[in-house]
């Protein structure tokens, strides 16, 4: 009897592990780079960029004025290594944005340039390996300059982006980074991204509204510049005085759900608040060691932004799919597929004795409808359709299913 309730003990707590395990949350921290026309001066600056990024240690790593292919192969071999891979880099007409990650983690699925007359935005895409959670990363680097023009090139490329993010399927998750060149937040450009007219609007996860421009108010988290002298690599002069570098984030991702921004994790990496007009060398940083306070400044004239994230959140909505009288839809399986998977969804019971209108449609992540796989009434229940993808392009989509004026969305990805 006491080796049977040992066996049983052992096996609870198995169970126990095991769906601890599959409810664990993962955190990823995603990190913005300007790397000020990578490569400048590479033979100096390779090892200096890589302290930098060994001691913040992103997931993910996004920057701006990378200048070519064989760039982004050079930063991925001299700085991060073999732990790390590239995405698809696409050479616009102007300095480029690229992306890196942890590919035991990370999957890379897309990258889509969405055109400006300045420079391309790149639309990055990446689900979580572990979690499968997918998130979208818009990388920017808005038209530089302090006069009225410069103001109203800035908006014209924000309106373009609010263009995209708007067609974005409700609660898709997604973030800008990037160089946004923004002096106050007042400014055209940062009130048409935070602009909650429409389903793409952004949020400022520090919540810092203000005139930042040669403000000390807001010493704390300026990014731009990290030196007071010229330096011969030709980047901004005057210490730092500008929040140039920004991480802004959906609603979804602030709301309780399957990804989510940790609270205080926003930095603007090696800024003490303490160098207002001062390079970011001058002694003491408080925030970093002498090694990195030197490296940043030598390498960029910008800081790296860091922001954390935490995937794999169960939601409420999700608790409640383990009720049979719930209305629920389940995530598709198999996950990513290829062509077809299926999808599980439950209809609850209507007091009125009238079957419900349902429908349940698939989109892309730009928001067009690619199927219909119900449009009918149904009785209380639970179903399950397939869907059948060979039609379609590798990618992310979204399932939604309505009932009534009720509605639940989930997402899949499609890799051939």
């Amino acid at each position: 009897m006491k080796r049977l309730r040992s066996i049983t003990g052992i096996l609870l707590t198995l169970i126990f592990i095991c769906y601890s395990f599959s409810f664990a949350q993962e955190r990823v921290k995603i990190v913005t780079y300007n790397l000020l026309n990578y490569p400048n001066n590479t033979a100096q600056k390779n090892p200096e960029f890589s302290v930098i990024l060994e001691a913040i240690n992103p997931d993910i790593v996004v920057v701006q004025e990378i200048i070519s292919q064989s760039a982004v192969n050079l930063f991925l071999s001299a700085v991060l290594g073999s732990e790390y891979q590239a995405g698809t880099f696409i050479n616009g007409y102007d300095t480029d944005n690229a992306i890196f990650y942890k590919d035991s983690l990370i999957a890379f699925i897309s990258n889509i340039p969405i055109n400006t007359p300045l420079r391309n935005i790149s639309q990055f895409t990446v689900y979580h390996k572990i979690t499968q959670d997918t998130i979208i990363i818009y990388s920017a680097h808005l038209k530089a300059g302090s006069d009225p023009s410069d103001e109203n090139k800035r908006y014209g490329e924000a309106n373009i982006l609010r263009f995209r993010t708007d067609a974005l399927p409700p609660e898709t998750n997604f973030i800008l980074v990037g160089d946004l060149n923004l002096y106050r937040s007042s400014e055209a450009a940062y009130v048409k991204l935070l602009n909650q007219n429409g389903n793409g609007y952004l949020l400022d996860p520090i919540n810092s509204p203000g005139d930042w421009h040669n403000n000390m108010n807001f010493a704390g988290i300026h990014t731009q510049s990290t030196r007071i002298g010229q330096l011969p690599d030709g980047g901004s002069s005057g210490g730092l005085d500008d929040r140039f570098d920004f991480i802004l984030v959906s609603q979804s991702l602030i709301d309780e759900g399957n990804i989510d921004y940790v609270p205080g994790s926003y930095w603007a990496y090696g800024n003490d608040g303490d160098h207002f007009n001062l390079s970011i060398n001058y002694p003491e940083n408080n925030s970093v060691s002498p090694a990195i306070a030197n490296a940043l400044y030598d390498v960029s004239d910008h800081l790296p932004v860091i922001a954390e994230f935490n995937f794999g959140v169960v939601s409420d909505v999700e608790d409640e799919i383990n009720s049979p009288d719930a209305f629920a839809l389940y995530q598709n399986y198999p996950n990513p597929f290829n062509p077809t998977t299926k999808i599980k969804f439950t209809i609850p019971f209507v007091e009125t004795g009238h079957a419900p209108s349902v429908q349940l449609k698939v989109y892309d992540v730009l928001g067009k409808k690619v199927a219909t796989l119900v449009n009918e009434e149904k009785s209380a229940g639970t179903y399950e359709v397939e869907f059948n993808a060979s039609s379609l392009p590798s990618g992310i989509y979204m399932y939604r299913l309505t009932v009534g004026g009720y509605s639940l969305s989930n997402k899949m990805i499609l890799l051939k």
